[in-house]
């Protein structure tokens, strides 16, 4: 049966069956096509290439990771505290820029960082007072953010050495940390293993997924804490960034950034942005303590990995567009940066000159019974994924 197209083209006499011959043994321009094709889909891009980046304070060693996709963008990661350190993408040129804010050198990250890029855990955003009651028992975490715990407390997870292994996929090069927080860190209970995988995919979007254990039940919220400037180096500012988030809720702080426990429609406030908008366009409208802007959970519309945001920037045309399986979205208009940064190139990182997307469960969690649950127990497996996709808009 394989044979009897062929045999149909090719049969009829001695010369006949020559051209049989023939006909199998030289694949047609299609077939080379096709072939040829097929295995430039198949050729992984190259694992990433690792340098020294310096010693921690305490004397570990440090490195710094480069992935390179086929589409020529670069991402920098240093496993001290999974930070992104520089990311090059396209603008509406072609021409590669820098998109992320931070520093040229460890020391910085190590003496004055406001997260700038890093991995956030155990428990990423605030808790009220710094304490939680988890089957019965109550736990005392730092307080270090006015009165409540932020990011994990006062060495969090943002400044740990983490494991790296460098790898490649199908999807383009890989970065694998891991990190085994012990059982009383930063006063959280339980041996907890977290494993974070960031893939350079080859159509330009730097992908993170999350995975954790732990041998004792414990509170885990984990992000990515990068600031972007879509036009970095070039503006002043990110007010003129134009943000669309797919939210119809919003919850709602107190002075302290605590949520008050509402889940309130954005409909009618500075907080919709369910159509379009520039980020300056009604920042001086939300309310709260100075400095003010936007440092707010919004409640994700549905369920499972699908679009939270999308950023455009209107000179360089670069996009953002969010994805994740978390249920809430924690937009920071960089309120409070306020000029004594200076970062990669020597720029002063003013009030707003980088924006963060920060993919999680809802701040204060273990205190809020009608948030989701952030309780992770033994022979569970916690598991997230964001997508931070880049593209350009003519």
């Amino acid at each position: 049966m394989p044979f009897t197209p062929t045999l149909r083209l090719c049969a009829g006499s001695l010369t006949g069956l020559l051209l049989l011959a023939s006909c199998e043994s030289k694949p047609t321009a299609t077939q080379e096509t096709t072939a040829t094709t097929t295995a430039a889909d198949s050729t992984q891009a190259a694992a990433p290439t690792a340098a020294s980046f310096g010693k921690t304070t305490d004397g570990a060693e440090v490195q710094l990771f480069t992935l390179a996709n086929k589409a020529g963008m670069k991402a920098t990661i240093t496993n001290y505290g999974g930070i992104v350190t520089s990311l090059l993408v396209p603008d509406k040129a072609g021409q590669l820029g820098d998109v992320v804010l931070g520093y040229d050198n460890l020391t910085d990250y190590q003496k004055d960082s406001p997260y700038f890029g890093a991995l956030i855990g155990r428990y990423g955003n605030r808790i009220a007072k710094g304490k939680f009651t988890l089957d019965g028992k109550a736990y005392q975490v730092p307080v270090n953010n006015g009165p409540n715990s932020l990011h994990g407390g006062l060495r969090g997870f943002d400044k740990r050495v983490w494991q790296a292994t460098p790898g490649t996929s199908a999807d383009g090069p890989t970065l694998t940390l891991t990190y085994l927080s012990k059982d009383g860190e930063e006063g959280y209970p339980g041996n907890l293993t977290t494993t974070v995988v960031y893939t350079l995919t080859n159509d330009n979007a730097l992908r993170l997924d999350y995975t954790a254990t732990t041998d004792k039940p414990t509170v885990v919220n984990l992000t990515n804490h990068s600031y972007f400037n879509l036009a970095h180096s070039t503006a002043k500012d990110i007010l003129g960034h134009i943000v669309t988030l797919n939210a119809d809720k919003f919850t709602p702080v107190d002075n302290t950034l605590i949520p008050t426990g509402e889940l309130k429609d954005v409909k009618g406030t500075p907080f919709d942005f369910t159509a379009p908008h520039a980020i300056g366009e009604r920042i001086a409208q939300v309310p709260g303590a100075a400095p003010g802007g936007y440092d707010h959970n919004w409640v994700l519309n549905g369920a499972g990995l699908r679009v939270a945001a999308t950023v455009f920037e209107p000179t360089t045309g670069r996009t953002i567009e969010v994805s994740t399986d978390q249920p809430g979205l924690q937009f920071y208009s960089g309120n409070f940066l306020d000029g004594k940064q200076k970062g990669k190139g020597s720029t002063v990182y003013n009030q707003h000159y980088g924006f963060c997307m920060e993919t999680q469960h809802f701040p204060d969690s273990p205190n809020q019974a009608k948030f989701p649950s952030t309780v992770l127990r033994p022979g569970e497996n916690f598991h997230s994924t964001t997508i931070y996709k880049f593209g350009v808009r003519k």
